[in-house]
């Protein structure tokens, strides 16, 4: 039986904003035009050489309820938290942070100068680990590995498998998939996944096309593609090498009530959020 390709449903640009202490970012989701896509709740791509962009960071803030994925891919940034935990995510690696019942942590950058990249996806949780102890997974980019699948075509796997290499980030909810694809121009690249996952696709650097080449749709530089529901996930380089980051997930269907860094399930639960923030208890 033939797998199903998974069509561009539609493309986003995203929206400039600021977060943080004025890091400036593009928001590709979370902002008016994609609120969300179950079960992702926001995703960032941050990238400037100017240290004023930048040089301010995301001091003591709180979490609860959902997850955090930092994959740096230049510059370092440092992580300090209320329960102890400290950490320095340099150029390639990726920390994957379960806020569950609640933490409060910052991110600095750790340089003055010079090019800070990357990408920051909020991932939810289901109910019934809303409330789960926080934890954290960081990796370095010598543990992330990269899987040579053809000639021109290198893959770094940070969550799911491809060709028989699985990434290092295990036990989250909704079985994640993240890959980074890198292309040489006229090289391509096949991904199954399941057709109860939702994909998506962002391309970072250089553009690509994607599907079967009879229906081939083009994804640009710095545009995010929802993809429509199907079974395998199709991308060519054209005339210039490529990056594009693939990321699925099982979606939740379940009730989303959110308010800044708190994503709950019900009002109550939101406000009781604030009030234990309020109170130290995260």
């Amino acid at each position: 039986m033939v797998a199903s390709p998974c069509k561009i449903e539609r493309i986003v640009r995203g929206t400039p904003t600021s977060d943080g202490a004025g890091v400036r970012l593009t928001r590709l989701i979370g902002g008016a035009d994609l609120p969300d896509l179950d079960p992702f709740l926001l995703l960032d791509q941050f990238g400037t050489e100017h240290a004023a962009d930048y040089i301010g960071g995301f001091p003591s803030h709180p979490h609860r309820g959902f997850e955090t994925v930092t994959y740096m891919l230049d510059g370092r940034m440092r992580h300090r938290d209320n329960h102890g935990h400290e950490g320095l995510l340099g150029p390639g690696s990726v920390q994957w942070m379960t806020a569950g019942r609640g933490i409060v942590h910052s991110e600095m950058p750790e340089q003055e100068e010079g090019l800070l990249r990357g990408f920051q996806l909020w991932v939810n949780l289901a109910a019934k680990d809303k409330m789960t102890e926080p934890r954290y997974q960081e990796f370095q980019a010598a543990a992330i590995p990269i899987a040579e699948v053809a000639a021109g075509t290198r893959v770094k796997v940070i969550a799911g498998r491809v060709a028989g290499i699985v990434g290092p980030v295990v036990d989250v909810g909704t079985d994640p998939v993240y890959l980074d694809v890198m292309l040489q121009p006229g090289a391509s690249f096949e991904q199954p996944i399941t057709v109860e996952q939702q994909a998506l696709l962002v391309a970072y650097e250089g553009h690509v096309v994607v599907g079967v080449e009879a229906d081939a749709q083009p994804l640009r530089k710095l545009e995010l593609a929802v993809l429509a529901r199907g079974e395998l996930v199709r991308l060519r380089a054209l005339d210039e090498s490529a990056r594009v980051l693939l990321i699925a997930g099982t979606p939740l269907r379940e009730p989303i009530v959110r308010y800044g860094p708190f994503v709950m399930n019900t009002r109550a639960q939101l406000q009781q959020a604030f009030e234990d923030f309020n109170a130290g208890r995260l």
